[in-house]
């Protein structure tokens, strides 16, 4: 799945090349065939960004489908690494839903800054690194390396609100 995916944007990107232009981040969303969703709400008492200066600061998000609910589990008792791998990928669309609200374009994001994932796991889990790739490659995809590629920690934690399998907070810098 994930090679079909690398083809389909080396394919849109190849073909931007040839014609002399490059890709917004929301017409590569759309050669992937991602529908940004309406931003989720804050369920506590907080805003879902936040920005100073050229920096967005987004509050953490958990892997909400389209149909309202989150992927939730245990990665290493309930759900593999390719099902946390989605979740990540999918908590990654959410952080860029909220993010487009926060901003207006996602044109104006000049570098992804910072990821900081949390894994949902079992005390011997030890792929964490490789299911927050599931946010760090969508980035990638959308934004291409010179934009999208970040710093980012990626940790295990013994628990998550609402027991959702991975939550993810993520920097951005945006031109004025």
């Amino acid at each position: 799945m994930r090679t079909r995916l690398y083809l389909i944007i080396l394919f849109a990107l190849f073909t931007a090349a040839v014609h002399g232009q490059e890709l917004s981040p929301e017409q590569r969303l759309d050669e992937l065939g991602i529908q940004l969703p309406d931003p989720p709400d804050p369920v506590a008492n907080y805003v879902g960004a936040v920005q100073t200066g050229n920096l967005v600061f987004l509050a953490g998000h958990g892997p909400l489908l389209p149909d309202g609910t989150y992927i939730t589990g245990k990665l290493g008792r309930d759900l593999t690494l390719e099902e946390g791998y989605a979740a990540a990928r999918q908590t990654g669309i959410a952080l860029l839903a909220t993010l487009k609200q926060e901003i207006g374009d996602l044109s104006r994001v000049t570098r992804i800054v910072m990821v900081n994932g949390m894994v949902n796991a079992t005390p011997d889990y030890t792929q964490q690194p490789n299911v927050i790739n599931g946010c760090s490659d969508l980035l990638v995809e959308v934004f291409g390396p010179e934009i999208g590629k970040h710093a980012r920690a990626a940790v295990g934690m013994n628990s998550l609100p609402i027991g959702i399998a991975v939550e993810i907070e993520m920097i951005v810098e945006v031109r004025e």
